[in-house]
């Protein structure tokens, strides 16, 4: 219990609890006042925790705060809030989610996952460079956990790798190093197959496939996007559909096959409707697939299909009802850029480039300044003034 509050590990704290007192899952699930299903996924590690949660959970339960490396509302230092997720991806580069004894225990792979987590919160607003070494030790230190552990254990701790190196993967890919994003996608899809999780093998399969559309390489999506579909077999859930789907639409339309393109989204529509009848997204996803997040997808498609009114109706859906974090919305910025240079509306799309280039230099994503720089090498329009303010100011990011 010492070393999980220390680590910030609240589904080590919660399982501890409920040993102590002999409780059942849903006699722990009323004693902090959410569902058992929602309990049962954060000991499981498949659920983070908001700030706001753990102060809620933990003084049901009768955790002091300091513990928590929190204090009382008001009077803690301002940066500990910043601390609950960097203790957490410290202990990776410190070692300390090692049990101090040669065994390794079933508590071991939801610490690793809530490490996973706790990196992924921070990476929303922190620049991947500043994330990448912590989670380039938390892929060893789980190699180095899985080779300790007992084979009945083992499928789990593999599947927490795999979670791990699909966030080294991402973070890689924002900073634009693609072969190493590519080893690590290679291993985050190997440790699941092995870990016999079909989902997350889909899911880490997906990913690669969309960063393959983004390094402009359709056809090789598109093959990863049918090896996706074979992971999740015969009767997928309907999250997990639409999402390929979508990716698939995506990458029909950058290979410009307009036809195939509006057929994958077809398919896509009838599964999000499916989706929102279900109860929550299976695991690996977190957050349901609805018809925003769709109509982000086609807006992308309507953009490389060169449908700038349907670009334009699609992002402002997508946009109305969803927030996107900060480095996502410059990417977004560069795709809305490209619909205003095709309407003819030169001014405006340059200055949504420029405010992409300011979100990417501030937050260190070389992808985002990568896409900028792309839009402007694809633009062939007059060179007003703000072409030329653009021109002045992204030769300058270079010295």
């Amino acid at each position: 219990m010492a070393a999980a509050l220390a680590e910030c590990d609240m589904p080590t704290v919660l399982a501890e609890v409920r040993r102590e007192n002999g409780w059942t899952q849903a006699q722990l699930a009323e004693a902090v006042g959410y569902s058992q299903s929602w309990v049962s996924k954060v000991l499981r590690g498949r659920q983070p925790l908001t700030v706001e949660q753990v102060r809620e959970i933990a003084g049901r339960i009768g955790v002091p705060l300091h513990m928590l490396r929190f204090g009382v509302r008001g009077d803690e230092d301002p940066t500990k809030r910043r601390d609950f997720g960097k203790a957490v991806v410290l202990t990776a580069l410190a070692g300390v989610a090692l049990p101090k004894r040669a065994e390794v225990d079933e508590t071991v792979a939801p610490t690793l996952t809530s490490i996973t987590g706790a990196q992924r919160r921070l990476e929303s607003s922190t620049p991947a460079r500043e994330l990448a070494r912590g989670a380039a030790a938390h892929v060893d230190l789980a190699k180095r956990v899985l080779s300790r552990a007992h084979r009945d254990i083992a499928g789990d701790i593999r599947a927490g790798l795999s979670e791990a190196a699909g966030f080294a993967a991402w973070l890689h890919a924002d900073m634009h190093d693609s072969g190493t994003a590519r080893t690590y996608y290679r291993l985050a899809i190997e440790s699941a197959r092995q870990a016999g999780h079909n989902l997350l093998a889909a899911y880490m399969i997906g990913s690669l496939a969309a960063f393959e559309i983004d390094a402009e390489e359709p056809s090789i999506a598109l093959n990863l996007v049918g090896t996706a579909r074979r992971e999740l077999g015969d009767r997928p859930p309907a999250t997990a559909r639409a999402w390929i789907s979508s990716i698939e639409a995506l990458g029909h339309a950058s290979a410009h096959d307009r036809h195939a393109a509006e057929t994958a989204l077809r398919t896509a529509e009838a599964a999000v409707r499916a989706s929102e009848r279900a109860a929550a997204p299976p695991w690996p996803w977190v957050f349901p697939f609805d018809q925003a997040k769709l109509a982000g997808y086609r807006a992308l498609v309507m953009v490389r299909l060169g449908r700038t009114e349907e670009a334009e109706t699609a992002f402002a859906e997508s946009l109305s009802s969803t927030q996107p974090a900060v480095k996502q919305r410059g990417v977004l910025m560069t795709e809305m850029a490209t619909v205003k240079a095709m309407a003819g509306h030169p001014e405006e799309a340059f200055k949504l480039a420029s405010s992409a280039l300011t979100i990417g230099l501030t937050y260190g994503s070389e992808r985002v300044v990568h896409r900028v720089r792309r839009f402007r090498r694809q633009y062939t329009g007059p060179v007003i003034a703000a072409v030329r303010e653009f021109d002045e100011r992204l030769q300058a990011t270079l010295l």
